[in-house]
């Protein structure tokens, strides 16, 4: 089957955009020799070519594009060249088609950097998705396992370590979203990637969801996250466990179950299926009982419409192709100096990109943040954030962990982000 044809690759904008300026050129051309009968001089040459200059084109670069720029083979060789250019001197693997690892050391003052990458070129790769993995299989939150165990439980022939997580119990500390479906609500409005279709965005994100009763909107401020303050109001589901954690002082708790509050009490409820338990001070959420129906409203700002998947981290790296490190914003001053590091970004292009940083030996002595920063610049990211580092940097690759972290095959982690195959 001819390739062109097969692959689909043609922009039918860029074609009839691209039609349309040889027509006007012809018909200036023509216009020109015939219907006045005047003479064509070279500053009308000039001209006419000069109408294609909305594409950036000539006729001959017009044919080749037409020939071979929206083909598979042309766009993966493009990928290859890409990524020779941009990783000089550095073991280059190629993982599947449209997914690169690269092995590199930079130095910084002299001493040595190990630095593993992994690139998607999501146009590619079109045999496998980008998302967020829980390290348990049932999807529960309070699970932590090896970065080989969530990937190969997932499919996936890339993977890194995900979003912070509190280490006793594995619960993911900031945004977590798979398939649409909210696991755990941001901490201190921390810097988060969504996941669409057909690309990527990053912003601080923070909650915006409600309980309404009646006339009645009470604020819920997380989900599925540890209490920070009393007067917050929390939401727990099944993901968090059986039963809901202990209410605060003065506090009270409801259970939710289709539209209805099913049980109300001082003390932890069970926690329904396909249902909430809200947990907050009692004067908020006491008056609830008296409707017959509520309504729980999840959802962040921004509101991201049609995002699939959010990971969260912190601070950012990048922001609008600019170094942008803002630790102090997000509550991240304990996170300074060098160290191993693990980082996510993505290109103009909307190639994902992954990183992991080795530190604290001789051989790799880590990176700070703003190393991280102008390192994921120098690699084209138009926007990047650090993720979890220190002890929980680690990247698997096609069955292996490649980087070298501080225990061997990685500590036990609570999530990850991974390429996984699709179906």
């Amino acid at each position: 089957m001819d390739t062109l044809y097969a692959a689909k690759k043609w922009s039918n904008l860029r074609f009839v955009e691209i039609l349309l300026y040889i027509s006007a050129a012809w018909a200036l051309l023509m216009s020109q020799s015939f219907l006045f009968n005047t003479t064509l001089f070279a500053g009308d040459l000039r001209f006419a070519t000069a109408t294609l200059a909305p594409v950036g084109l000539s006729i001959e670069q017009i044919k080749y594009e037409m020939e071979t720029q929206y083909s598979t083979e042309a766009q993966e060789q493009k990928f290859n060249e890409n990524i020779r250019k941009k990783y000089p001197n550095s073991l280059i693997k190629t993982v599947d088609k449209g997914i690169k690892h690269i092995k590199l050391t930079r130095y910084y003052d002299g001493r040595p950097v190990r630095i593993n990458v992994v690139e998607v070129n999501t146009k590619l790769a079109s045999d496998f998705e980008i998302r967020p993995a829980l390290s348990s299989n049932g999807n529960t939150i309070k699970s932590k396992r090896t970065i080989t165990t969530i990937a190969k439980n997932s499919n996936s022939v890339a993977a890194i370590n995900g979003t912070f997580f509190k280490p006793q119990n594995g619960i993911p500390l900031g945004t977590l979203m798979i398939n649409g479906k909210i696991y755990t609500g941001p901490v201190y409005d921390r810097v988060a990637m969504g996941i669409f279709d057909d690309g990527f965005d990053m912003a601080r994100v923070q909650f915006n969801s409600t309980i309404k009763a009646g006339n009645t909107t009470v604020k819920i401020d997380n989900i599925n996250q540890p209490r920070m303050l009393s007067s917050y109001v929390l939401a727990y589901t099944q993901d968090w466990g059986t039963i809901a954690p202990a209410s605060p002082k003065y506090g009270y708790q409801i259970a939710i179950q289709g539209n209805k509050i099913t049980a109300s009490s001082y003390s932890s409820l069970e926690i329904p299926e396909n249902g909430y338990v809200i947990v907050g001070p009692e004067k908020l959420l006491k008056p609830l009982t008296s409707e017959k129906r509520v309504n729980v409203e999840l959802g962040t700002t921004p509101e991201w419409s049609g995002v699939k998947h959010i990971i969260s981290g912190g601070p950012y790296l990048v922001k609008n192709s600019e170094v942008f490190v803002d630790m102090t914003a997000q509550r991240l001053g304990a996170i300074g100096g060098k160290n191993p590091r693990t980082a996510i970004g993505y290109t103009k292009d909307n190639n994902l990109i992954m990183v992991t940083v080795d530190g604290r030996e001789g051989s790799s002595v880590g990176m700070t943040l703003k190393q991280l920063a102008y390192f994921m610049k120098s690699i084209g990211c138009t926007n990047a954030m650090n993720l979890d580092g220190g002890g929980s940097t680690v990247m698997y690759v096609d069955g292996t962990v490649v980087n070298k972290p501080q225990v061997k095959g990685g500590i036990n982690i609570s999530n990850a982000l991974v390429v996984a195959r699709k179906g």
